[in-house]
């Protein structure tokens, strides 16, 4: 992993990553004081338009830091840095070059995969691998899949889609992502 975090110092990945969206931002505030100290937060919040998505950004930074989250952006590294981000997120064509973020890739297949690796993203979000209500279309890839998929990965995947506490132990799978399994849990 070529990300150094804070002060160049090398930081693990977190095992827990919650991710906005429009369903879940009532409850962020909540969601970040309940996750576990140095978890991650993914800010994708695309249902706004630039000037709120970013105010609404500012407003939740502050509980970030103090529960001692990873604030990871979903765009480019370049607004990553200059929102004061710890990474960014997006697709692996999209991944760049900032040694002073974490770099995550959002995979879905082996192709994808392919892609961060050639790209040298940090960490691979791979789903959805069970169903989700975020694309409640899509053919989840199950257990079986996910692992086969993550086995090509040259860096540490992060299993997203329908995932819970329990999902993540049925799914054998430490590392995992949720809007709805960690934004909604009562509590921590």
């Amino acid at each position: 992993m070529r990300y150094s975090g804070v002060m160049g110092q090398r930081q693990p990945l977190p095992d827990l990553w919650l991710l906005s969206d429009a369903r879940n931002d009532e409850l962020l505030p909540r969601a970040l004081r309940g996750l576990p100290r140095g978890s991650a937060f993914v800010y994708r919040h695309y249902h706004l338009d630039p000037r709120a998505r970013r105010a609404r950004w500012d407003e939740l930074l502050p509980l970030v830091r103090e529960g001692g989250h990873l604030a990871v952006l979903s765009g480019s590294d370049d607004e990553a840095v200059l929102w004061g981000a710890n990474g960014s997120y997006g697709p692996p064509e999209a991944v760049g070059d900032a040694p002073q973020l974490l770099r995550v890739a959002a995979v879905h297949d082996g192709h994808e995969i392919a892609h961060a690796n050639a790209a040298g993203a940090d960490a691979a979000m791979l789903s959805p691998v069970f169903e989700t209500r975020t694309h409640p279309n899509a053919v989840p890839l199950g257990p079986e899949k996910f692992h086969a998929l993550a086995a090509l990965a040259e860096m540490p995947v992060i299993a997203l889609g329908g995932m819970t506490f329990e999902r993540a132990k049925e799914l054998g799978w430490m590392r995992w992502a949720a809007i709805d399994g960690l934004a909604l849990k009562q509590d921590s």
